[in-house]
């Protein structure tokens, strides 16, 4: 069981550098980068090769959590090693590790959360589960699947549709719902609230 005392480690996987910051792959980055800025946090740079964020989700009292936010900087399918670093510097137990990615077996904008499982394919995920295991939260963002023939890989990198985007805002914002509620009411209530 987790050590209460330890913050919960909320990752959102995608790839460093503005040619990327509108991909579909990148939409974890976008929900933690929402998070911060409902925090008020700015990122910093971290010796774990990440880019991270201190601070608290929840309102005041017994539900209140302290969160570290992360981006790893190194590529997508090199993910477990800046995760693996911060969760030995915050001491962060496997349980308490949230991972935000795209998810291309959801249609676009639907979410899912869930607690272990393989990879699907997604090279963060295995990464990372390569790392640490898979006993990790999971909160997939769907993205749905490429259109006729378009390749996976050229799928994922790149951005949205303008018809997608109409509605990218909502979707961020629903996914920085349901990691705050994960994280302060637990998998189950997350899990009924936003698993469309």
């Amino acid at each position: 069981m987790s050590d209460d005392a330890a913050p919960w480690l909320i990752v959102g996987l995608g790839n460093p550098g503005a040619e990327y910051a509108g991909n579909r792959h990148n939409v974890g980055f976008m929900v933690v980068d929402l998070l911060a800025e409902r925090m008020r946090g700015k990122f910093k740079a971290h010796k774990a090769r990440a880019q991270v964020v201190e601070g608290r989700v929840g309102p005041p009292g017994p539900a209140n959590r302290r969160v570290v936010l992360a981006k790893p900087m190194s590529f997508m399918n090199l993910s477990g090693g800046p995760v693996t670093a911060l969760r030995d510097f915050y001491k962060v137990p496997v349980d308490r590790i949230v991972a935000v990615h795209d998810e291309l077996d959801i249609d676009y904008a639907t979410l899912r959360l869930k607690v272990g499982g393989g990879d699907n394919g997604h090279n963060g995920l295995k990464s990372m589960t390569k790392s640490l295991g898979p006993d990790y939260h999971r909160v997939r963002c769907g993205i749905g699947r490429p259109p006729g023939r378009m390749q996976v890989a050229d799928f994922v990198l790149k951005d949205f549709s303008s018809t997608e985007r109409k509605e990218l805002d909502w979707f961020v914002d629903r996914a920085a719902d349901a990691v705050e509620c994960l994280v302060t009411e637990g998998l189950e209530r997350a899990q009924s609230a936003y698993n469309s």
